[in-house]
């Protein structure tokens, strides 16, 4: 669904398409009542009637959204308007890790940075029963301050007992999803994960393995 410049969905008004991905298009939104741009991820209606990408998208923003961590994107709701089901979050200003190793090589101590911060990312996610499963450069972003951001958890899973630490105790974050389905990225997988076996934390330490190795050599082991 493409909205037009000045489209507004309650007091969200659209200013202008950031991208767009196979769970809909993201577009930049000031809200109205903050005064503040957001990031506005849209549901396409299509999608919206398809009870399981639907179900997706409301797991994404619930195990975003109770997440408490700066390498994390931060969700702010969601909700729907006139049938429109939209994620409102923090607005990224900068690249997507796949875009920047398309353009520009990094010196060893940005990677440390780079690995460091991830890690900081999924330390937080894990730590509140959360695993990501779908780890991989377009999910992984770098603002022009050089803070990392890790995004995208549509395809999250809560494990087990959330930690208070990481976890904001108000937001909704308990949710299941069907054991046995093969759902993730295959070059960025584990094994287990593509077996379609039980999976816990290590998925992620798997993918992030294989991000990391990307980073350092340019290509995927």
């Amino acid at each position: 669904m493409t909205l037009a410049t000045g489209t507004k969905l309650g007091r969200y008004e659209i200013r202008s398409k950031l991208g767009a991905g196979g769970m809909g298009e993201v577009f930049l939104a000031t809200d109205t009542k903050l005064g503040r741009d957001v990031a506005l991820k849209v549901l396409p209606i299509e999608v919206a009637t398809d009870r399981n990408r639907m179900a997706r998208f409301v797991q994404e923003a619930k195990a975003a959204s109770g997440l408490n961590h700066p390498n994390i994107l931060t969700i702010y709701e969601i909700d729907e308007v006139n049938s429109v089901h939209f994620i409102s979050s923090e607005l990224i200003q900068g690249d997507t890790l796949r875009e920047l190793l398309k353009n520009r090589t990094f010196a060893i101590p940005e990677v440390l940075d780079l690995a460091v911060q991830i890690v900081n990312a999924l330390v937080a996610a894990h730590g509140a029963g959360i695993i990501h499963r779908d780890l991989k450069p377009e999910n992984i972003m770098l603002r022009v301050d050089g803070l990392v951001k890790v995004v995208d958890f549509g395809l999250a899973k809560l494990t087990g007992p959330a930690s208070s630490d990481y976890i904001d105790p108000e937001a909704p974050t308990s949710f299941k999803t069907s054991p046995g389905s093969v759902i993730g990225t295959p070059f960025y997988m584990s094994p287990e994960q593509i077996r379609e076996s039980e999976l816990d934390a290590r998925t992620d330490v798997f993918s992030f393995g294989v991000v990391l190795y990307e980073i350092l050599t340019r290509r995927l082991p």
